[in-house]
């Protein structure tokens, strides 16, 4: 996924682990993140976070595509602050699954609270032999 996603390698998180239902990545807050307050960037927030959620609902080999997300910012990222974003699996169905992913920064301040489910398809990433 991330060979063919240039936003994802312009953001450049570090992959820190990624199963299925589960991904942990992290981030240095860069100043080009940063909005005309000089607090992070809430799109930023969201990508990251996103990012996670697309890697913890693909993770179990089928096509996985965002049918509804929210985030709430309950603190303001700053510049050098290291985010961590984890997406953990609520609920995994057939047709559809729900994530929570918590974007904290490095003194486990909430930066995020991202919720989003996804619409599960049949076409899978790698063929089955």
């Amino acid at each position: 996924m991330r060979r063919s996603d240039t936003f994802l390698q312009w953001l450049n998180p570090t992959f820190m682990e990624a199963k299925p239902g589960y991904c942990k990545i992290e981030m240095p807050v860069r100043t080009e993140f940063l909005n005309h307050v000089g607090t992070l960037h809430g799109g930023i927030t969201f990508s990251l976070a996103d990012a996670a959620f697309a890697y913890a609902a693909n993770a179990h080999n089928r096509v996985a595509v965002a049918l509804n997300v929210s985030i709430t910012y309950p603190n303001a990222g700053r510049a050098g602050d290291i985010l961590t974003a984890i997406a953990t699996e609520d609920y995994l169905g057939d047709k559809t699954a729900v994530y929570r992913v918590e974007v904290k920064n490095q003194r486990n301040e909430m930066i995020g609270i991202f919720n989003g489910m996804v619409y599960r398809k049949k076409e899978l990433h790698i063929a089955e032999e």
